[in-house]
This record gives structure tokens, sequence and C-alpha cells, in this order.
């Protein structure tokens, strides 16, 4: 007789517990947060000078009528498209 113990046998490998499942609520909310940590990313590099979103803010600055004026023909003139 010997003493060595045999070992216990091996889970399935495959086998999730219960810590690992993710509901669906929290696959969406991560996916949700990532987007808009991207479009966050997005807007702050549109923001920087010279890039287009700083043009515009700019513009419309200086000129708010004219800018107006230019917002509201394009407007018109996607609205007249359809």
């Amino acid at each position: 007789m010997t003493d060595d113990v045999p070992p216990p046998p091996f889970i399935y490998e495959g086998a999730e517990t219960i810590e690992d499942v993710k509901s669906p609520a929290t696959g969406v909310s991560d996916t949700v947060k990532a987007t808009a940590h991207r479009l966050s990313d997005a807007y702050d590099t549109a923001r920087k000078p010279g890039m287009p979103l700083s043009i515009l803010s700019n513009i419309a600055r200086e000129a708010p009528l004219g800018s107006l004026l230019v917002a509201f023909l394009l407007g018109v003139a996607v609205a007249r498209r359809r």
C-alpha cells in the first residue's frame, strides 16, 4: 500500500462558472461605453486648432448671422431635394 493519493478528476475546462458568465446587459453596456469613448476621442481630435470643428466654431463666433444664413440655405437646399 502506498501513501500516494490519486489526484481528483479534472473538471471540464469548457465549463463556465457563475462569475465567468456575462449577462447580455453587461455586454451591451460595455459596447455603449466603448462607442462613447471613441466618439469622445474623435470629437476632441476634431476640436484641435486647425481641424474642421475648430474652424467652424471660429467662423460662427466671428460672424454668427452669416453662419446662420449659410445653415438656413443649406437646410433649404436639402429639404428641396426630398
